[in-house]
């Protein structure tokens, strides 16, 4: 049987490598009148509470805390998933090195004893659609140091998570229907927040929200970086939740745009700078990495956003900007005057100065 959530004196000791505040200490078993005092202040632990937690001394009694929402969850996923013969246990929380051999042995004997071949794998693979912190074995759970303390569900946390794995298993392989179970609340709605909200958003003298102020090039190599600026407004305006601050497009016709790349590639860069309080003036910059085996063509860079543009009022407006067009290029082969502009090709013509100068004029000429 598992217990409500509860947080333990020696979660607040910390580890070895990360001490904590106070007199708290690691393997701490028994209470202190003062802490309770403090503790009781938030949730005073039921006498069912205690016992179902023991050895570990209740400094938080989260699953019993409900102001301004629950604590910790009360309700944590399970879930298994399956290549051929390799088999991920997603866990959602942090096994200690022994719980999770115990528990991807045992979800392991239970695929290949319902039918899976000998040569199966399972890993364990966290922190997985929830967190709910330490996962101990019930030996570990008696000594309460930092991980056992914050065992949250109690002494029998691991032997309830390797129950219902090795239940899913056994309907994973003999392709039995789960219950879904019961759905975990969604506080989204309801969470506090104690940023300050956005006053206004300002934009310079002759300038608009979108805008590019320094704008691209009209050539790129490939392997090569492109940055733009924008005028923009305060992110917190929208967060762009499933959506995006920026893509990068390429141009397949005359009228059709290809998004490549977005702000949750690996390549791109949204750098957003507050360039006046006094007037909430502000700049995106957004920089792309351009892949060494990115394919020639046109592409361009857009900004999106939402800006409050009257302190005054609560509403925003959308807006957006583009760059230019400009090239993406493979590396030049051919011979160009701007070479002569390395450092490592003067060499070759220390014995004439004069050309040096007629050369270099020749570059500065050059757009």
């Amino acid at each position: 049987m598992t217990c409500k959530p509860a947080m333990g004196y020696s979660f607040a000791a910390g580890t070895t490598d990360g001490p904590g505040a106070f007199d708290f200490k690691q393997g701490t078993t028994k209470d202190n009148f003062f802490w309770n005092l403090i503790r009781d202040l938030i949730a005073e632990p039921s006498n069912e509470q205690v016992k179902c937690q023991a050895p570990k001394p209740i400094l938080l009694d989260t699953g019993e805390a409900s102001e301004p929402y629950p604590w910790q969850p009360q309700i944590a996923s399970t879930q298994l998933l399956r290549l051929g013969d390799f088999v991920i246990i997603a866990v959602p929380g942090e096994f200690t090195t022994m719980s999770g051999r115990r528990t991807r042995d045992a979800v392991r004997d239970s695929l290949i004893k319902n039918g899976l071949p000998s040569t199966t794998k399972t890993v364990i693979a966290g922190l997985a659609n929830t967190y709910t912190d330490y996962i101990t074995t019930y030996e570990e759970y008696q000594i309460q140091r930092y991980e056992g303390a914050s065992t949250i569900y109690g002494p029998h946390t691991l032997k309830a998570y390797i129950n219902q794995f090795v239940f899913l298993a056994e309907a994973m392989v003999l392709n039995k229907t789960v219950p879904v179970g019961p759905k975990p609340p969604n506080y989204l709605s309801s969470q506090l927040s104690f940023n300050l909200p956005v006053v206004y958003d300002g934009q310079p003298s002759g300038q608009v929200f979108g805008q590019a102020i320094k704008d691209v090039s009209l050539k790129y190599l490939q392997n090569s970086t492109v940055s733009v600026t924008f005028v923009s407004a305060n992110p917190r305006n929208n967060l762009m939740t499933e959506k995006t601050f920026l893509t990068v497009e390429k141009q397949n016709s005359s009228t059709d745009w290809e998004v490549i790349a977005t702000d949750s590639s690996w390549n791109t860069i949204f750098a957003w700078e507050r360039t006046s309080t006094l007037f909430g003036e502000s700049i995106a910059t957004i920089t792309w990495d351009i892949p060494a085996d990115q394919p020639t063509g046109t592409y361009r860079i857009r900004h999106f956003g939402y800006a409050k543009p009257n302190p005054l009022s609560e509403a925003i407006k959308e807006f957006t900007g583009s760059s230019k067009p400009f090239q993406v290029v493979t590396k030049k082969l051919k011979f160009d005057w701007r070479d002569f502009n390395r450092p490592q090709y003067w060499r070759y013509f220390k014995a004439l100065g004069h050309y040096k100068k007629k050369y270099q004029n020749l570059y500065n000429t050059i757009p």
